[in-house]
């Protein structure tokens, strides 16, 4: 449902590597009004379900997700701060909110066509079942072919009948919602869209910065010639939101799919000039590592056992 991502620094102790994604230039649209307008940071709380069938689907209450089935352990639960304007919910929804305040409650209707599609027969095909490997052979599941992902509904024989429909094509939404709160602070801005693109909560700060550009010389006639402009090296300063690399992030699939559209929508709704993500290796490490790995010492299992460190969970992260 969601779209799909600051300072003369000072130099850090520990050693550090930086990921930089630059603003392409576009400011973000500030609005006034007594009610929200497009462009306000707006704290949500909603529970969505189907219209026919009045299946819960999404919700921002832990409590209900856990009571009807869909908290997969795996999500944070909570307010969910959105940008009006920016497709983070489903458009009926976010018209709906234009307009509140803090406080604001309502419904709003989803239909098809605006939600995940009309369903499509044709989209209800066979293939041959060796196209999916034989652990993922049962009904229900997921499966990628050909580059489509869908859900196996029988198989028989040597053919499997996928449905490549997205589960909730053809259903019509029912959204309650409540507005909770807003955001003015950017610290916390930044920090709320980073949850809810990538739901996990990150470290942020903004610093300005002072880079090296190349620019045309000032003394640039700008005329043509068979040489082009000369161009000379400058400072200037950025403003950049620095967001520390936690694993959590490095491992998070949305993240390593999509970094650069999400700190594109940071840049152009923060009004920043780029992004700065931050690793920090700090100095230490194992217990006893660099001892054990001499050649006398017992080795790298050896140094994990006595730093408490399973082995095998360690190679199944890495």
């Amino acid at each position: 449902m969601s779209n799909e991502p600051e300072g003369d620094a000072e130099e850090p102790d520990a050693d550090t590597s930086e990921t930089v994604a630059e603003s392409d230039g576009t400011d973000a649209e500030e609005t006034e009004s007594e009610g929200f307008e497009y462009g306000d940071f707006v704290r949500l709380e909603y529970v969505a379900r189907t219209v026919e069938d009045d299946r819960l689907i999404d919700t921002t209450d832990g409590d209900l997700a856990e009571e009807e089935g869909i908290d997969d352990g795996e999500r944070e639960f909570g307010p969910r701060t959105i940008v009006l304007g920016e497709q983070h919910i489903f458009d009926p929804v976010e018209e709906s909110l234009v307009g509140s305040v803090v406080g604001d409650s309502g419904t709003a209707t989803v239909p098809p066509a605006e939600a995940f599609g009309e369903y499509d027969d044709e989209e209800l095909r066979t293939v041959s079942k060796d196209k999916i490997p034989e652990d993922d052979r049962y009904p229900g599941n997921r499966v990628s072919i050909d580059g489509d992902d869908g859900f196996v509904e029988r198989i028989i024989g040597g053919r499997a009948r996928v449905d490549f429909n997205h589960p909730l094509a053809g259903d019509t939404l029912e959204y309650e919602w409540e507005i909770v709160g807003t955001v003015s602070d950017r610290e916390e801005q930044a920090s709320d869209l980073l949850r809810t693109f990538l739901d996990i909560d990150l470290d942020v700060h903004f610093e300005t910065d002072t880079v090296e550009e190349q620019q045309v010389a000032e003394d640039e006639d700008n005329e043509a010639d068979d040489d082009g402009p000369t161009y000379e090296t400058v400072e200037v300063e950025k403003e950049a939101l620095y967001i520390d690399a936690q694993p959590e992030l490095t491992m998070n699939q949305q993240w390593m799919m999509g970094k650069q559209q999400i700190s594109q929508q940071l840049i152009e709704l923060l009004d920043i000039d780029r992004v700065v993500v931050q690793e920090v290796i700090e100095g230490g490490g194992f217990p006893g590592m660099m001892g054990g790995m001499g050649g006398g010492g017992g080795g790298l299992e050896e140094a994990l056992e006595d730093a408490d460190i399973d082995a095998d969970e360690l190679a199944e992260e890495l």
